[in-house]
């Protein structure tokens, strides 16, 4: 089992950021990870302030400046006393992803953790480039908070596709919620089932295609298990026929899973482009928590 040493929670403080630095503050006390809180300012505002008023009185800049400081001192003793895990605080000023990957990898963090609204950067984070750019670029497990957490995690989805990155979700997953149910999750389908359709090719075959694909699958699943130390016997999986953005946002809901963990690409360029798209999805239109791998 992969282990958490440290977690970094980025917030802009708002309301919604305030979710992922109590998810965060909550792994971090289940797992006994270091928990750093990273505020990054852009000094655009300012600028443009001083264009529109031509001058800032030397006082108010500096209050406005120290504001983020001391909100983020003040964050720092709430998740003391809620959680009784003490964070280490950082504030930067300058590009956010070149600010929280500078961090990131000067603490050599095992998780980043997000909130998916927010007040400015994160305000269109799962529908704008910043999600495009945070996901593709990220050298770090992300986490993306939707939810505000009222209790660890209770119930993971892992959508696996049977390469190497799938053990890692498992791995990662059971990392951030230690005595969280796993749910393993497949979607699989027949090449070119839809031009069969067309060519003449009968139903009967194709469904005989089908279920020799769902069997190929269902082994598949079987030695996963078996490579993650799981007991088949006591793991949920779902091997199932179906779009696999559709599949796992439906599994996702029938199910009332409250995260899920998934890796960001596949093993090949087309596989990259499925997954990524499925990975996007899952972003955009789940309702739990999303943890990307990578």
């Amino acid at each position: 089992m992969a282990t958490l040493n440290r977690l970094v929670a980025a917030t802009d403080l708002s309301a919604p950021a305030r979710h992922a630095v109590e998810r965060a503050a909550s792994v971090s006390q289940a797992t006994g990870a270091q928990l750093d809180l990273v505020h990054v300012a852009t000094p655009a505002p300012i600028e443009r302030l001083r264009r529109l008023a031509g001058q800032i009185p030397s006082d108010l800049e500096k209050r406005m400046l120290d504001a983020p400081h001391n909100a983020m001192q003040e964050l720092a003793k709430a998740v003391a006393r809620r959680h009784g895990v003490t964070a280490q605080v950082h504030v930067a000023s300058g590009s956010l992803l070149a600010e929280l990957r500078q961090h990131t990898e000067t603490t050599n963090a095992d998780l980043v953790v997000l909130g998916a609204r927010g007040a400015s950067f994160m305000r269109h984070m799962l529908l704008g480039s910043t999600a495009d750019r945070m996901v593709s670029r990220a050298t770090r497990p992300m986490l993306v908070v939707k939810q505000a957490p009222h209790e660890p995690y209770k119930t993971v989805l892992v959508p696996v596709d049977f390469s190497e990155r799938s053990l890692r979700s498992i791995r990662l997953a059971q990392a951030v919620a230690p005595g969280a149910a796993l749910i393993l999750l497949h979607a699989f389908d027949v090449p070119f089932e839809g031009m069969m359709e067309y060519a003449g090719v009968q139903t009967e075959q194709i469904q005989q295609y089908r279920a020799n694909a769902r069997q190929e699958a269902v082994q598949n699943m079987e030695a996963l298990c078996l490579q993650a130390g799981l007991n088949p016997a006591f793991t949920p999986t779902l091997v199932v026929h179906g779009d696999p953005s559709l599949v796992l946002v439906q599994q996702e809901q029938e199910l009332d899973c409250d995260l899920i963990v998934m890796g960001k690409q596949g093993e090949s360029s087309v596989e990259d482009m499925l997954l990524g798209s499925v990975t996007r999805y899952a972003l955009a239109q789940s309702q739990c928590d999303v943890l990307i791998s990578v």
